[in-house]
């Protein structure tokens, strides 16, 4: 009798879940991937869209879809779809600035028995031609360029640097190129000095390191004269970081050598109110053989300034080097650098640090 009963409360639970199973909706897609083919950038926006059917007895409803990608912009049927009736899953994709093959996906989530299951795009993008002004985006004057800035990274004070740069005209008539007041260290050619409607020059910048006397890093900038203009828009920026060249010196030499040491690298000014004026002195000493020579002090916020007392400073002497921070215009944690280049072979550049924090707090 028990064993009936058994049987008989499997039979009905099991009846029951498949009554429950049966009323539900059931969502049936006529494809569920979707292939572009090949079409180019410039076509736009590409869609598709995927169509289903509620094979249940109950309404169907789209709870969520959910692309892959931010690219992918799917749209849905929004209210219940009864049953036998008919929805639409669409699809599109962007295909701006993303050239290639592609393979995306929208997760479409529902009520129906099938809860949750995934449509597919595919394709690929052909690159669309790109413009003068596109392949050179920097305008220098009336001419472009892929960059206005122009960098020589690190150079032996000795070295002479050349660097070429592809100038642009993107007009329909053509451009005499000239040069403002060039400085000493720096020259300039282009060729052709006439560059035709839409045709391309070749600037040659030079930077000769041995007629300026800057060590450290420095940036320059030289002037165009297109068509006789004094457009100040047409220049280009130039940065380079010279170093003082050692590699000649003998061991004898480098064992007599200035050596930089000081007394501090870095120092906290702890709590500042905004608009105060902190100063402190950090000491530099020649414990070396020859005159240490300070070349270069940068800091590196105007906010920041030092000050040695001298630049040479003869062996087994110090000199105090004051340096100030102003808190005008500051607030929260500050830290600022100040870079010392010295005649020091082993370590010519030394870095100074202050810290503080600026309160606004009356």
């Amino acid at each position: 009798m028990k064993q009936v009963l058994c049987l008989f409360l499997v039979f009905s639970f099991l009846s029951s879940v498949f009554s429950v199973t049966a009323q539900k909706p059931l969502i049936v897609v006529d494809q569920l991937e979707h292939n572009f083919g090949t079409f180019k950038e410039s076509d736009g926006v590409q869609t598709t869209t995927f169509s289903f059917t509620n094979n249940g007895t109950t309404p169907l409803i789209i709870n969520n879809v959910r692309a892959s990608c931010g690219c992918t912009t799917p749209k849905w049927t929004r209210e219940p779809v009864a049953p036998g009736g008919k929805g639409e899953i669409q699809v599109s994709y962007n295909p701006r600035n993303r050239p290639g093959a592609f393979n995306k996906t929208v997760v479409v989530s529902s009520n129906a028995q099938n809860s949750t299951f995934i449509l597919r795009i595919t394709g690929r993008v052909e690159e669309e031609e790109k413009t003068l002004a596109q392949l050179y985006p920097r305008e220098i004057g009336i001419l472009r360029a892929k960059t206005n800035y122009i960098t020589f990274s690190r150079m032996k004070e000795t070295e002479v640097k050349t660097q070429q740069l592809e100038l642009v005209n993107d007009t329909q008539e053509p451009v005499e190129v000239d040069f403002r007041a060039l400085p000493g260290h720096l020259s300039a050619s282009i060729e052709p000095k006439t560059i035709p409607a839409q045709g391309i020059g070749k600037l040659s910048i030079s930077f000769d390191a041995n007629k300026t006397e800057v060590y450290g890093h420095s940036t320059h900038r030289i002037y165009l004269s297109l068509n006789g203009s004094n457009d100040y828009r047409a220049s280009i920026g130039i940065s380079v970081t010279i170093e003082e060249d050692f590699s000649h010196l003998t061991t004898e030499q480098l064992a007599n050598a200035p050596v930089a040491t000081f007394s501090e690298k870095s120092f906290d000014f702890g709590e500042i109110k905004q608009g105060e004026k902190k100063e402190h002195i950090f000491h530099l000493t020649n414990e070396g053989k020859k005159d240490l020579m300070i070349r270069n002090i940068r800091a590196s916020c105007g906010c920041t300034a030092a000050k040695p007392s001298k630049t040479v400073i003869p062996p087994g002497e110090s000199v105090p080097v004051k340096v100030s921070f102003d808190s005008r215009g500051k607030r929260g944690r500050q830290t600022n650098t100040i870079t010392i280049i010295t005649n020091d072979p082993k370590i010519p550049t030394n870095t100074l640090r202050i810290i503080g924090n600026v309160t606004t707090e009356n």
